[in-house]
């Protein structure tokens, strides 16, 4: 099972938003010093959780300051993109990163109205509007005058500049909040990010997945690859002791659900509008499995850590996507937790990797 680093990065005021983009460029340095896989990046606006905003320009940051590391989207929200401009500029930073680039691709939020409202964009046309938008990508990539007429998109060109460093564009991957969208990807034998889920929904989708997979044709090697291709998010806190961790790391965890919840609160107050679902896949107790501590945070000394990270091991994943930074996290708290996950609990799997 491979390891990275979800950089998402919550500043609770306006007056934070400098600070704690400086100290995600740290980490993003940090976890590429420490030999750590991949460094995924989300999207979301208006509200402070994710202090840097914009992916794709943050990306364009670390591919120039970083070495070795892998640099994905986990994921650009795709309804909110041009696919012209977004090919333009994965091009670019595929050149930047010398292929280091994982273009990971989702419809949008399920959560946040106000990044729809923001830019204009009907939060119902988000799945047409992210299909629409990957084909465009691949074929821009891929095709000289290319004319692509469709629902959403008009467009013609006769070459995209850049070219792709990668060849014949970089790897692209897509984000599977529900079990439907997931089962599409299992039918195309294609690879997928799943949001944070329980031990047991994750165990349950994955051999849904497999299964799917034998289903449609694809044979056990090409099975094999497109689950080592796969990961699962889980939030993660790590001290000397579990009572330390769950001192300091409980309620931060706890503060940054309360600070994702602030604005879809206040704009179902002042607006009447949510997204909010009933009877949401994955929900536990009421609450969805993301907002459930035991859940959702992987949380203790290192070895309790390592014994937790083994259950999803064997669940027969690719990688697990890890959120050091959890909520209000001093940047010195979150940096402990990750060089006591790199010193005493990634050699353990790397060891058990090496026998195997």
């Amino acid at each position: 099972m491979k390891f990275s680093n979800f950089l998402f990065p919550q500043a609770d005021t306006p007056a934070d938003d400098g600070r704690v983009i400086d100290e995600s460029l740290a980490e993003g340095i940090l976890c590429d010093q420490l030999g750590m896989e991949v460094l995924w990046l989300a999207e979301h606006h208006f509200d402070g959780n994710c202090a840097y905003v914009d992916p794709v320009s943050f990306a364009a940051a670390l591919a120039t300051t970083t070495k070795q590391i892998k640099l994905g989207f986990a994921v650009a929200q795709m309804s909110l993109h041009h696919p012209i401009r977004m090919a333009e500029q994965m091009a670019m930073i595929d050149h930047l990163s010398k292929g280091r680039l994982i273009v990971g691709l989702g419809r949008g939020t399920a959560h946040n109205i106000y990044d729809y409202r923001g830019y204009g964009i009907a939060p119902e046309e988000a799945q047409e509007r992210l299909l629409e938008s990957e084909e465009i990508m691949i074929k821009s990539w891929t095709t000289e005058n290319y004319e692509h007429k469709g629902k959403y998109w008009n467009l013609w060109l006769p070459k995209l500049r850049p070219e792709c460093y990668t060849k014949p564009h970089p790897y692209l991957i897509r984000a599977c909040s529900g079990e439907a969208s997931m089962l599409d990807m299992a039918r195309q034998g294609r690879p997928f990010l799943m949001n944070v889920q329980t031990d047991e929904i994750t165990q349950h989708r994955m051999d849904l997945y497999r299964k799917t997979m034998g289903e449609s044709g694809f044979d056990d090697a090409h099975i094999a690859q497109a689950v080592d291709e796969t990961w699962v998010w889980r939030n993660i806190f790590i001290a000397d002791t579990d009572a330390e961790a769950e001192r300091i790391g409980i309620p931060l965890f706890e503060a940054q659900r309360e600070q994702r919840a602030k604005m879809r609160t206040r704009i179902l107050k002042e607006r009447g509008e949510s997204m909010a679902k009933p009877g949401e896949t994955g929900v536990v107790a009421s609450a969805p499995a993301r907002n459930v501590v035991e859940h959702s945070l992987i949380c203790g000394s290192p070895a309790t850590v390592a014994e937790r990270l083994a259950k999803i091991d064997a669940i027969g994943v690719g990688g697990i996507i890890l959120q050091f930074r959890v909520g209000p996290s001093p940047y010195e708290v979150t940096e402990n937790s990750i060089r006591l996950f790199m010193d005493k609990v990634a050699p353990e799997f790397r060891r058990q990797a090496a026998a195997e």
